[in-house]
């Protein structure tokens, strides 16, 4: 039985390097499953974010397939594109990308407005999601009030917020400190065995590796290994 939500088929992204074709991704194929805690890893250059941006549907690829639990998102319009990541895939940036004017509480809130949710139903999740990432105390600041470990917690939350099929983050830790970092990946970890959400992250930090069940290697825009690690043996 396939128990995949994602299946990515031959996925290539090319760019016109000055008449010159780069293959930021070339020919990936590679699937995962419900409840994964998978990280991409690899040298700067090497396609980690841009296979990223491919599987969120924030890029389109040159050739492929991304199939998420049935829809294949390449074939779909940018309406109906915008839709399905709204309503399916959570993002957790390294720049947190929180709106500067909203609260933390309404940071998260918003992406269920979007969604056209109940207003009940919006405040309890959002409230919920303030209380697993330990931030009811900070619930009417705005961004610049928190730290930027705060600001990444509030980014989980609101990637949570849409009850997402799975959350893809793009090096979440890189402007974070230990201490930040140390907590972050204890939320996400926690998230991930508690609630079953799938995680794949991109990142450079060792820290964010050692915590994977998955750790998939790119270099030049090619998976060169792919490999199971066994939760709680390092």
């Amino acid at each position: 039985m396939n128990n995949s939500i994602i299946e990515i088929r031959n996925l290539h992204k090319v760019y016109d390097g000055k008449g010159i074709p780069v293959y930021a991704v070339n020919g990936i194929t590679l699937s995962f499953e419900k409840g994964e805690f998978a990280c991409i890893v690899g040298p700067s250059g090497s396609g980690k974010t841009t296979f990223l941006n491919l599987i969120g549907g924030l890029d389109k690829p040159t050739e492929g397939d991304i199939i998420i639990e049935g829809t294949n998102i390449i074939h779909l319009g940018s309406r109906a594109l915008t839709d399905f990541r709204l309503n399916n895939i959570g993002f957790v940036f390294q720049s947190f990308n929180l709106l500067p004017v909203l609260t933390a509480h309404e940071n998260i809130e918003f992406i269920m407005h979007l969604q056209k949710r109940k207003k009940s139903e919006r405040h309890q999740r959002t409230n919920e999601l303030l209380d697993s990432v330990g931030l009811n105390d900070k619930k009417d600041c705005r961004p610049n009030k928190l730290s930027g470990g705060q600001q990444q917690r509030v980014a989980v939350a609101r990637a949570l917020a849409s009850k997402p099929k799975f959350i893809l983050a793009d090096e979440p830790t890189a402007n974070l400190d230990s201490k930040s970092t140390e907590n972050l990946l204890d939320i996400m970890e926690r998230l991930n065995h508690e609630e079953g959400m799938t995680f794949i992250f991109s990142t450079h930090d060792a820290r964010v590796v050692s915590k994977a069940h998955r750790i998939i290697t790119i270099e030049d825009g090619k998976v060169i290994s792919d490999v199971k690690v066994e939760p709680h043996s390092k």
